[in-house]
């Protein structure tokens, strides 16, 4: 008999079972929602009275927190109407005239109309800890004022002579220094009543000194959970039929105060869920017959491949395009599946194409030398390659999303940025190009020269190259500096020799012996001067070029300090200066380039001539240790100032000291040092006890075989 049965459901569902592949979405999504009516029906008829019973009670939490929440708000608001109400009061001409004529017999009748007035419990005055008059219940004043100092215009309090916590304010009385008008009110069961009227539930005001005080009760687990939260609690007592929050109320020292109790019947609630119950039970049981079928159609017809679809799908959002699109399901479906099939084969092609776009691009960006940066409509930075990151001292991950002259930081023009009068971007969507040299100051310390072009703007972007022309900017000063000194140096010596000339051509037959041999002299020292400069020029290019090689051989002191002076002997003549040497007769032989040594004596001899005065004299001296030979030449001169001795030796540094003839390229010293580095010695500037102005050398000897 059941398997017959069983055998007709089975013909009649194959002839009632539709087709998958010809059925339209749409009814399959409304078989599908009224399966998941009622699966959902039968599914949550067996938790659905535990559910009910929990959001009841929720419910009823809820009230009873928000009911607490209110009456705190509203002690909030009567805390700011007390202090509204104390300001009006010290501001009365009448207490202030009482208080000045000194009738403090009549301050306490005008305090307590004015309270009543203002529904205060109770007023005080104070003239600095002297209570001059109060109204109302009698109040530990004392304790107020300390929690008034405390706390500020608005306080709490828990006076030591009442059992009921307090809520004030006060106010400074005009112009009368140190005096104040308190004004409190009590939390007490009139309040209770105003705060339970209001909220609709039965509220309560427990004074934190009865709970700290008072035996453990049904409540105490609730006081003690709202403390420990700061901000409210609230449970269930099923011994009391209630539900019951709790919501602490501290002062703004941190003190607890109080709590504010609130009250809702369990009744109330339990009645409204029982009736719910008994509707969806009645509900479930139609339902549950259908759900079974629901769930065998939608198993077996739709959830199958639209699963499959989605779980296919999932993966392909997830970046797995080797994951193919399974086909089947209803029509709608079957059509979703080729479709997104099509879609996932382009997307790896273009995902492809789009890789290998990027790359390029990247590639390109980062291989110029030039720095790029993109930015929108508002010249806002949308991309920065790593050249112009590091130019501008900052990371992509900085500046993207910031306005670029934020970023760039532009040197003001006439106490103007540029940005906003002379934009080579704002240019460049006008003329499809613009250029711009800008001064950025990327550092507080650190200002760049640029020059900036910018293109038109491309879909939303517009691109700007930005290259660094500091170092190109310096060179080209030096350079400029250089020929300047050089054109001068040359000039001056030139001058004066065709002076000379020209005196001699003048007078060969008139002028005595002794006078054409000064002019003769005075050629002599123009061309040792000019000699000197060209032998520096040439020296420096060498060693910027690192041409400069150091030949090493056995080389006698004695003959370079004498072929030096034999070179600038005449110019000492010309200042009347005295060359004194001083050597030992055991010094030993250094190893060392002749002729390069003999320009570090001239070069030292020519300055010593330069900055020592006339009639002076000029000293060369040495000694030796171990392992090498230390020299020195000294001079009468005032020598650089402190801060110069650190840069004495840089490439065209110049001293500050006035010079006794026209100044020199700042050459000298530079090559000096720079060849005594390549014969790995150590060369020092130093003032000696004698107030003289000492260079010392120190040069490796000879060593012996």
């Amino acid at each position: 008999m059941i398997d017959s049965m069983l055998e007709r459901i089975r013909e009649l569902w194959a002839k009632l079972r539709p087709d998958p592949a010809k059925t339209s979405l749409g009814w399959w999504m409304v078989a599908i929602h009224v399966a998941i009516v009622l699966l959902v029906g039968g599914g949550i008829s067996y938790s659905a009275i535990h559910m009910l019973h929990d959001l009841a009670d929720e419910q009823g939490k809820s009230r009873v927190q928000l009911a607490g929440a209110m009456a705190r708000e509203d002690l909030r608001k009567n805390a700011e109407d007390t202090l509204t109400a104390t300001r009006a009061l010290a501001e009365r001409p009448t207490l202030q005239r009482l208080l000045t004529e000194g009738r403090t017999d009549a301050i306490a009748p005008l305090l307590r109309r004015s309270c009543e007035a203002s529904d205060i419990d109770a007023c005080a005055l104070y003239t600095g800890t002297q209570l001059i008059a109060q109204t109302g219940p009698t109040i530990d004043w004392n304790s107020i004022v300390t929690s008034s100092t405390e706390q500020g215009a608005t306080f709490l309090a828990l006076p030591a002579n009442v059992r009921t916590p307090v809520m004030g304010a006060y106010a400074n009385l005009g112009d009368a220094e140190g005096t104040r008008v308190f004004g409190v009110r009590l939390l007490n069961e009139k309040l209770e009543r105003t705060l339970s009227q209001h909220v609709g539930l039965e509220i309560k005001i427990i004074d934190y000194r009865a709970f700290t005080n008072d035996p453990v009760n049904a409540f105490t687990p609730l006081y003690s959970a709202s403390l420990a939260d700061g901000r409210s609690a609230v449970q269930r007592i099923n011994s009391k039929e209630l539900y019951a929050s709790s919501v602490p109320v501290f002062a703004s020292t941190g003190e607890a105060i109080a709590l504010i109790e609130a009250h809702l019947p369990t009744k109330a609630i339990d009645s409204n869920a029982g009736r719910l119950t008994h509707k969806l039970l009645l509900t479930a049981l139609i339902l549950a017959a259908l759900a079974v079928f629901g769930g065998l159609l939608l198993t077996e017809i739709v959830a199958g491949p639209v699963k499959a679809l989605t779980e296919a799908a999932v993966r392909l959002g997830q970046g797995d395009f080797s994951t193919s699109i399974p086909p089947g399901g209803a029509a709608e479906v079957g059509v979703l599946a080729r479709t997104m099939e099509d879609m996932r084969r382009n997307l790896v092609d273009l995902t492809g194409a789009l890789r290998r776009r990027e790359a390029e691009a990247q590639a390109v960006l980062g291989g110029v030398v030039e720095g790029v940066y993109a930015v929108d409509k508002n010249r806002i930075i949308r991309y920065l390659n790593p050249q112009a990151a590091r130019l501008l001292n900052v990371t992509a991950d900085q500046v993207v999303g910031q306005f670029c002259g934020d970023v760039l930081k532009p040197r003001l023009e006439d106490g103007r940025r540029p940005c906003d009068f002379r934009c080579p971007i704002l240019q460049a969507r006008v003329d499809r190009s613009a250029k711009a040299v800008e001064h950025l100051q990327v550092t507080d310390t650190e200002a760049r020269t640029t020059v900036i072009t910018s293109a038109g703007m491309v879909d939303g972007l517009q691109v700007q190259v930005i290259r660094d022309e500091t170092e190109l900017e310096a060179v080209r000063r030096a350079r400029d500096s250089v020929l300047a000194n050089i054109s001068h140096e040359f000039r001056t010596p030139l001058a004066a020799q065709l002076a000379s000339i020209e005196l001699l051509m003048e007078g060969l037959t008139t002028l005595q012996p002794e006078q054409q041999q000064e002019l003769v002299r005075s050629l002599e020292r123009g061309t040792l001067r000019l000699t000197r400069l060209i032998d520096n020029l040439l020296e420096s290019v060498r060693i910027e070029s690192g041409q400069l090689s150091i030949r090493n051989q056995s080389v006698e002191l004695r003959e370079i300090v004498e072929d030096a002076q034999a070179l600038v002997s005449s110019l000492l003549t010309t200042r009347r200066q005295t060359l004194e040497v001083t050597l030992p007769e055991d010094l030993p032989l250094i190893s060392g380039d002749k002729p390069r040594l003999t320009q570090v004596f001239v070069n030292l001899l020519a300055n010593a001539n330069k900055f020592a005065p006339e009639d002076s004299v000029v000293r060369i001296g040495a000694e030796s240790t171990d392992t090498q030979v230390q020299c020195w030449v000294e001079d009468e001169g005032p020598g650089p100032a402190e801060s110069e001795t650190d840069t004495i030796f840089a490439r065209f540094q110049r001293g500050s000291e006035e010079e006794p003839e026209p100044g020199g390229l700042g050459l000298g010293l530079w090559i000096v040092k720079s060849i005594i580095d390549r014969h790995t010695g150590t060369i020092a500037l130093v003032r000696t006890a004698a107030g003289r102005t000492r260079f010392t050398l120190s040069l490796p000897r000879e060593l012996s075989e």
